[in-house]
């Protein structure tokens, strides 16, 4: 079996690598545009898989051709225009009362402009040269996903939030994880938990009941938010329900793209050292907790169609009423050969589907105008989307942004 890495120079990367030996891999293939990073961070792939015995093959290239030609899955994880795009991202909005954020709001749409044309790009190429599984984890995932789909490609979204909520609480409970359903449902980091099965029985109630402190001060939100909504929303959740609380801390503070971008150069100065032969400590502070367990976990069940549930981006056909069949949601989905079958779900309450509603005809907006180039298609997705809304300041966003992302 063959899987390919593209944006194989992340930092994220030992930590697939650190897990890759629990699959049947024959040839991993690391592809990335940065010299740098290639040379760094396939160094260090590279004394990983030999310290872990692995007996297959390893190509670190920029060529994109050899890379994805007859792979089983390439696994996309690229950050277009690196961590000073983020930067940009973050920042530009502030001086419009925007909160910035690099996947939710206008952050969010420039890199979507900026990323999808690209992703599609690659995979052309995937298409061309293999029948390959493409698995995005390149943010914003739910608008990446939809352009693929659209574009009818075979693909799936991937993230990382629901595995985290299902590490955390199956230790609380004191279970395998495996044990433990998570039943987050909505758009790409827009998502709450409904339920969690514990073999088959809802003990969601349990969690909030004995660990609701904890939650909330993960979430920086109030204890009853989850008391009053009997739902855990994921931390993007905090953009919406506190919105002028971050917008004051983002004017005061350091942007989250500074700190990443420390705390990558310290991880490839670390990477450097030819005694390092596993992922280091500092790489739990980069985010992405799960990357690897919930990517290589994924890829598992498509190879073995065991229909474990994972939880995926995928075509909506009627999973959340009130959404179109086209739209992209983030579901428990079990997992065979042959794709993603969601698991059924109960309609979300009005408090949850209004907001949801809202976002994806933004997203529906931010795929076509990712494509288009259009001015007047990006303002009309920047005014649809609900932490935004307001004409002259979707004018002013634009005029920030189209310089950048649009020429």
């Amino acid at each position: 079996m063959k899987v390919t890495v593209v944006g194989g120079g992340s930092t994220y990367t030992p930590e697939l690598v650190s897990g890759l030996t629990r699959l049947d891999v024959t040839e991993l293939a690391l592809h990335d545009i940065d010299p740098e990073r290639r040379e760094v961070v396939g160094g260090l792939a590279r004394r990983m898989l030999e310290r872990q015995g692995y007996r297959g093959t390893l190509d670190i290239t920029d060529d994109l051709d050899s890379a994805v030609s007859g792979a089983d899955f390439v696994l996309i994880q690229i950050r277009v225009g690196g961590q000073s795009a983020r930067l940009a991202d973050e920042t530009f909005p502030l001086p419009c009362g925007c909160i910035g954020q690099e996947t939710t709001g206008a952050g969010g749409l420039a890199k979507a402009l900026r990323t999808v044309p690209v992703v599609l790009g690659i995979a052309d190429r995937v298409r061309e040269l293999s029948d390959a599984w493409i698995v995005d984890f390149t943010n914003p995932v739910g608008i990446v996903t939809r352009a693929l789909l659209d574009a009818e490609h075979r693909a799936i979204g991937l993230c990382n939030v629901a595995i985290g909520f299902q590490r955390q609480w199956a230790a609380w409970l004191g279970v395998e994880p495996r044990r433990v359903i998570v039943d987050q449902v909505g758009l790409n980091h827009l998502t709450w938990v409904r339920r969690a099965f514990l073999d088959g029985e809802d003990v969601l109630p349990r969690v909030i009941a004995d660990h609701g402190d904890e939650l909330a001060a993960a979430l920086e939100l109030p204890r009853r938010v989850l008391d009053e909504l009997g739902v855990v929303p994921s931390s993007y959740l905090r953009y919406f329900y506190a919105h002028d609380e971050v917008l004051r801390e983002q004017l005061d503070g350091v942007p989250r793209a500074q700190v990443v971008a420390d705390i990558e150069r310290g991880l490839l100065e670390l990477y450097r050292d030819p005694a390092l032969v596993e992922k280091p400590a500092l790489l739990e502070q980069r985010g992405g907790a799960f990357y690897s367990e919930a990517a290589l976990g994924l890829v598992s069940s498509l190879v073995s169609g065991d229909d474990a549930v994972h939880e995926v981006d995928v075509r909506n056909n009627g999973t959340l009423a009130g959404l179109a069949d086209d739209d992209v949601v983030e579901v428990p989905a079990r997992v065979t050969r042959g794709g993603a079958v969601p698991l059924p779900q109960e309609a979300l309450a009005p408090e949850l589907l209004g907001l949801v509603q809202h976002t994806a005809a933004y997203e529906r907006l931010a795929a076509a105008a990712a494509l288009s180039r259009d001015e007047l298609d990006v303002k009309k997705a920047l005014l649809a989307h609900p932490l935004i809304g307001q004409y002259a300041i979707a004018e002013e966003l634009l005029e920030r942004m189209a310089a950048e992302v649009l020429a």
